[in-house]
């Protein structure tokens, strides 16, 4: 079982990989992936630093904020379908569309506070381990800041067409993979209440995120 500590470091540190996967969706899509999380980087985390209304706590301009800059950039649907595993081929596509709507729901307001807390953090890319043709990259990197270096490794594909670059579908954070986390999580309510549960149980969450 993880600490409160520990997980009070990997909210922090996921909201920072979202924060970094931000606002790449109009730069070159062949731009390499490690190259694109050092810009990344630096452009986003100095935004958040100079926004008065995120370092105060506004958490619907950070939950704006996050849907607009950083959901672009991910593969939600497979990301989604890797949470859910095997139940996500027997969904319909309604409930399908139900599951993406409220894990991002999810995941959003999770993480959303998180960025108000960025500070000193400057993140470290190390070098990529891949080669030109690769469509599917495994990019490492370090929170620094206060304290130990924070691992922050992270899956990107390739995807097809002019414009759309690189995309984020799995993070890991001190070795913890969201997917896998969240797929232990979905597969428990699955097994006891089918698909339906699991969407019931993600949106009486996602109410009790919003009241909270």
């Amino acid at each position: 079982m993880m600490n409160r500590r520990f997980l009070g470091r990997l909210v922090a540190s996921l909201a920072a990989v979202w924060a970094l996967a931000g606002a790449g969706a109009v730069h070159a899509a062949d731009e390499a992936p490690d190259a694109m999380v050092q810009r990344l980087s630096t452009e986003v985390l100095d935004a958040l630093r100079a926004d008065k209304s995120i370092k105060a706590g506004d958490l619907d301009k950070v939950i704006a904020l996050v849907d607009k800059t950083i959901m672009p950039n991910v593969n939600f649907r497979r990301m989604t379908a890797a949470a859910v595993g095997p139940g996500w081929r027997k969904a319909s596509p309604e409930q399908q569309k139900r599951l993406q709507d409220e894990f991002k729901t999810l995941l959003v307001r999770t993480y959303a506070g998180a960025l108000a807390q960025v500070s000193d953090q400057t993140v470290h890319v190390k070098p990529l381990r891949a080669s030109p043709e690769d469509k599917d990259v495994l990019v490492r990197t370090e929170v620094r800041g206060r304290g130990d270096p924070i691992q922050l490794d992270y899956w990107l594909e390739k995807t097809p067409g002019q414009g759309t670059g690189w995309k984020i579908y799995n993070l890991n954070v001190l070795g913890a993979w969201l997917v896998e986390t969240y797929r232990s999580q979905f597969a428990r309510e699955i097994n006891a209440k089918g698909i339906d549960g699991l969407i019931d149980a993600l949106a009486a969450r996602n109410l009790s995120n919003a009241k909270g």
